[in-house]
């Protein structure tokens, strides 16, 4: 366990951290200085995204988010641009480089501490899309509110890779696209959970990604457990992108008694045929985690071809799917 002194001597340094990074970021198009009232914000970090945008703004802007912020690593494409002219996003750029800032977790730091304290924010990247109860019916600000009734101030959601049945090149995306009616499968099982008890989180592994990329080494698959919405306050702080959270009591979004909290899942459209590319161009950038171990993986899986598709493999229909499942949980929300 580790001490309660070292775990707040952290989290001011990473508070420190984003702090001095915030320095990199140049304004392009703020309205966020506007907002009033008490709106759900989602932050996001993005570099050559422009295909996928059209829909993640889609989607987000009919679940209930009021406001995009949005920081643009040096992109080429056309991103910026895009994104500069919603009237209902906020865009900052910077050319500095990701793994400095903690691959993006500093910037978007800097932007929750100044406009996201006393706020529900969303972080996610933008090929993640939130799945909770009731998704289809209620809108996320029912969520919020009722996260606010019971007292909660964090809300998990696992990473669910999704990905086509057959090559990934064989559907090409389109923009404005729905990837979900290419990515329309994920593993039903084959995780692993357990917990980490310096900082009180789960961490789960396992699906599509462990069993193609990380099948000789499991340990090193990507974790799928995060924390990405947050009633946020300044003094919060993201350790490990949105994995896991300090102070840790914020990581406590499980029961231990046998119940269960409620809990949702990000419906994740990596693999797309967009996405050998985008393996290609990260990998020769090497700004990710641990030497880009995770793009060096799926560069190598991918001159396979690979599909993804086995007897784990189940069709997306709904969250009550998922919740019958034991991927997501409503909880004792009704």
């Amino acid at each position: 366990m580790i001490g309660s002194y070292r775990l707040r001597w952290r989290r001011k340094r990473l508070l420190a951290r984003a702090l001095w990074r915030s320095r990199d970021l140049r304004a392009v198009s703020v309205r966020a200085d506007g907002l009033s009232g008490d709106p759900v914000l989602l932050f996001a970090t993005l570099r050559n995204e422009r295909i996928r945008l059209p829909y993640f703004l889609q989607y987000y802007r009919e679940l209930g988010v009021d406001h995009f912020l949005i920081v643009d690593n040096g992109s080429d494409d056309g991103s910026r641009e895009y994104l500069a002219a919603q009237s209902d996003v906020s865009v900052w750029t910077t050319g500095a480089a990701y793994r400095g800032s903690r691959f993006g977790m500093d910037w978007i730091m800097a932007l929750l501490r100044r406009y996201g304290h006393g706020r529900w924010c969303l972080t996610v990247d933008v090929d993640e899309f939130l799945i909770y109860p009731f998704c289809e019916t209620r809108p996320l600000r029912a969520l919020t509110d009722w996260l606010d009734a019971s007292g909660l101030r964090s809300f998990s959601a696992m990473l669910l890779d999704m990905y086509p049945k057959g090559p990934m090149q064989e559907r090409p995306y389109r923009e404005g696209q729905n990837p979900f009616e290419i990515a329309q499968w994920f593993d039903s099982g084959n995780y692993t959970v357990s917990r980490n008890w310096g900082y009180g989180n789960l961490w789960i592994q396992g699906g599509p990604r462990m069993r193609r990329f990380f099948a000789r080494n499991p340990r090193a698959a990507p974790a799928l457990n995060k924390i990405p919405l947050v009633r946020w306050d300044r003094s919060y702080a993201y350790v490990s992108s949105t994995h896991m959270m300090l102070p840790r009591g914020l990581n406590r979004v499980y029961e231990t008694d046998g119940g269960e909290k409620a809990s949702g899942c990000l419906l994740h459209a990596k693999f797309l045929d967009t996405f050998a590319v985008k393996a290609a161009e990260e990998m020769a950038r090497g700004q990710h985690y641990a030497q880009s171990r995770e793009y060096i993986a799926y560069q190598k899986g991918l001159q396979e071809q690979p599909d993804f598709w086995c007897g784990w493999s189940e069709k997306y229909i709904n969250w009550r799917q998922l919740e019958i499942l034991g991927l997501m949980s409503k909880g004792n929300w009704a």
